[in-house]
Order: C-alpha cells, then sequence, then structure tokens
C-alpha cells in the first residue's frame, strides 16, 4: 500500500471521528435527558447546537470531499505519476482536512475556509501530476 493510498484509509476514518464527537455529549445519557438517540439518529444529530452541530456539519462536510480525493488518488496512480509528489498531496489532503475539523469545531470560520479550498487544491492537483 502506498502512503496515498493509506492516505484514502485515513480520509475515510475522518467523517466517523466527527460523528463521534458530535455524538459524544449524548454518551452514557438516557435519551429523556438529551443522551443520544439511536431509534432517530438523523433527527438527533439535526437537533444539536454549538460545537455538537460543527462536528456534525464536518461530518457531512468530510463525506462530500471523499469522492474527489480518491477519484484524484486512482487517477494519480493509474497515470503513473510522481508516487513522491502524490503522496505528498495526499498528506497535505488529510492535514488540511483535519486542520479544517478543528478550525470546524473552534468555529474559525476563514480558517476553515482557508483550508477547505487547501484540501481541494490538492485533489484537483493529483488529476494534472501524471
Amino acid at each position: 500500500m502506498t502512503i496515498a493510498e493509506g492516505c484514502i484509509l485515513v480520509a475515510c476514518l475522518l467523517p466517523i471521528a466527527c460523528a463521534w464527537i458530535a455524538k459524544s455529549k449524548g454518551f452514557g445519557k438516557p435519551r429523556r435527558d438529551g443522551g443520544f438517540d439511536n431509534h432517530s439518529p438523523r433527527q438527533w444529530l439535526a437537533s444539536l447546537q454549538g460545537w455538537q452541530a460543527r462536528a456534525n456539519a464536518a461530518q457531512l462536510n468530510s463525506f462530500e470531499t471523499l469522492p474527489i480525493f480518491i477519484a484524484g488518488v486512482l487517477v494519480a496512480e493509474h497515470q503513473q505519476a510522481s508516487q513522491p509528489l502524490l503522496d505528498a498531496l495526499a498528506m497535505a489532503f488529510v492535514a488540511a482536512r483535519a486542520g479544517y475539523i478543528g478550525a470546524y469545531l473552534a468555529d474559525w470560520a476563514n480558517t476553515r475556509s482557508i483550508l477547505w479550498t487547501l484540501g481541494l487544491a490538492c485533489c484537483i492537483a493529483m488529476f494534472f501530476i501524471g
């Protein structure tokens, strides 16, 4: 497995980490006291506010970015692009996404937007390095 392929796995796990963060405050509490509702998880998540709501939004956005990232890695590998360059772009994407999640949780909107743009730029670059 290449580093870039390993980054695909990490990127696929980031939304799951965001979901855990969003739900964490509700773990261990009864549903009647605002605890996580596994019977209606989407409705419960939609009712969140503050950092929990932002964690859920980061989860959704993390899922949205996966297709272009995975496609970028696969296209670059198919074109036999420079593996060190592809690995660097993939690691930069994962770093940008991790920073994006942190910025989302901290409610740093401008930083979040910059990191989102950097991550997207890494993905687009992958299509052209072959």
